[in-house]
């Protein structure tokens, strides 16, 4: 493909471009860590050069959004390309009003407006990208698109019908199907509804889903039993998708670094900012101070995480997104998961989360609390393939050095401390001898906080480390 890439593509992602470019409707099911964001990018300019748009609307999860503005674009649109990005808050001032209005001036360059999918619940999100859609002639995505695959949200139906407005349209997800296969339903629709066939919910329900009759309290109800004709559905999609696993992509590296925003609430904003200011905080009665910068440090790494230790030695929890964040990830990814976090505290707020949500059989943790008897009971119930423990939560204290688990292909990190050796050794738990898959790393991180700092202190020193050694410097995170 002869076209000047700001950064080289992978042969899969050259593959997914081939196929997909000059179509008005495509599907990139492409597993996280194969660059799906990149295709979109390229495919963006490539519709640009050929003035077929002038306008991009990106709709994707919170926890993404930012990404989008801050790394994926700068990164990755082509030098040549003349562009204005915006991205969406709900919240306006003199300056982004006139960031806003940069996007509708009539000029030749590619206007993007990135929006997270949450704002389309609200009539000022809608109205705005609606505005947007009809002024442009705009390519339209939404980032990982099970978001919308509920057909009764409001978000659902607003996103749909502005689909309507675009000239073209992507969805982009690692796995459109996180509970069944009842959920592509709305995200195919929201590409063109005539491309499944079905002009109803329920009937796309009853070809492809088992109903069985059940009785709740005395009122009757139907259930999904089970699944069929899905090697049809299968073969339906495969016109207007393209389906990529990371097994698949041969010229990958081993390990693929990803980076997840975690934007503070308002709770951890106010408490963060007055432990930065005056080194103490005081919530619900409880004080918690920081007489030296290294305390002030961890008590501000713990307000990003959810909690504070207060001088009592209680912990008081804070209104906090990164759990939400955590299962929002958990649903996109298949196969097992290594999640590392730093505090006692996080570790059983995640516990508790996934056993809600899969079961406590689907868990086995590993800090220093675990009898040293049971642990090694643990990682073999994690590595045995016909288990139903499916993530294995920890921290990189205990569990980062000397145990092997390359039965996950994917690794969390829920937080960071400053310690290499502790960082690069948890990551070596995955990626040992043993490992049959590439490995992707997901770093959760609070913009413009102590996270930030953390991961840039992790860098220098092995970039040091890495100057020292005479090597090349590496992709890392």
């Amino acid at each position: 493909m002869m076209y000047k890439f700001k950064t080289e593509p992978y042969g899969h992602q050259i593959t997914a471009l081939e196929k997909s470019w000059d179509k008005s409707v495509y599907a990139y099911f492409m597993e996280m860590g194969t660059g799906k964001s990149k295709v979109l990018v390229d495919n963006m300019a490539m519709l640009y050069d050929k003035g077929k748009i002038n306008g991009a609307l990106i709709i994707a999860p919170k926890g993404v959004y930012r990404n989008w503005f801050s790394i994926e674009i700068p990164q990755h649109l082509a030098s040549h390309i003349d562009h204005k990005t915006v991205l969406w808050t709900a919240l306006t001032s003199k300056t982004k009003d006139k960031e806003y209005q940069q996007l509708f001036k009539v000029d030749l360059d590619l206007h993007i407006l990135i929006m997270n999918v949450e704002a389309f619940s609200t009539k000022k999100g809608l109205e705005f990208a609606t505005r947007f859609l009809n002024c442009h002639k705009t390519l339209i995505t939404v980032d990982e698109s099970t978001t919308i695959k509920t057909p009764t949200a409001k978000r659902t139906k607003a996103i749909l019908a502005l689909g309507k407005l675009a000239k073209y349209k992507r969805i982009l997800t690692g796995s459109p199907v996180t509970k069944s296969p009842l959920d592509l339903y709305t995200q195919c629709g929201f590409l063109d509804e005539e491309l499944l066939g079905f002009s109803s919910y329920y009937t796309f329900r009853n070809r492809y889903a088992t109903m069985l009759d059940r009785n709740f309290g005395g009122r009757r109800v139907q259930i999904v039993g089970g699944y069929k004709r899905l090697g049809e559905l299968a073969s339906i999609l495969k016109p207007f998708s393209y389906r990529c696993l990371k097994e698949e992509c041969l010229d990958l590296p081993e390990k693929t670094y990803v980076q997840r925003e975690v934007e503070l609430t308002d709770e951890q904003k106010q408490t963060y900012s007055t432990m930065k200011a005056a080194a103490l905080a005081s919530l619900n009665g409880k004080r918690a101070t920081a007489p030296h910068i290294l305390t002030q440090l961890m008590r501000l790494h713990q307000i990003t995480c959810g909690h504070l230790k207060n001088d009592d030695d209680t912990i008081t929890a804070l209104k906090s997104n990164r759990i939400n964040s955590l299962m929002e990830l958990l649903e996109e990814v298949d196969g097992k998961v290594i999640i590392w976090a730093n505090y006692i505290y996080d570790i059983k707020q995640i516990v508790a989360a996934i056993a809600k949500k899969y079961g406590e059989d689907s868990i086995v943790q590993y800090y220093g609390a675990i009898p040293s008897e049971m642990r090694q009971k643990y990682i073999e119930t994690f590595q045995d393939p016909e288990s139903k423990a499916r993530f294995f939560v920890g921290n990189p204290q205990t569990g980062g050095y000397g145990i092997t688990l390359t039965a996950a292909k994917t690794v969390v990190y829920y937080s960071n401390g400053y310690d290499l050796e502790k960082r690069l050794q948890s990551e070596d738990r995955a990626h040992r001898i043993g490992q049959k898959n590439l490995v992707t790393y997901v770093d959760l991180i609070a913009p413009k906080t102590v996270d930030e700092k953390i991961r840039k202190a992790l860098r220098e020193k092995i970039n040091i480390a890495t100057e020292i050694m005479g090597e090349e410097f590496r992709e890392w995170i």
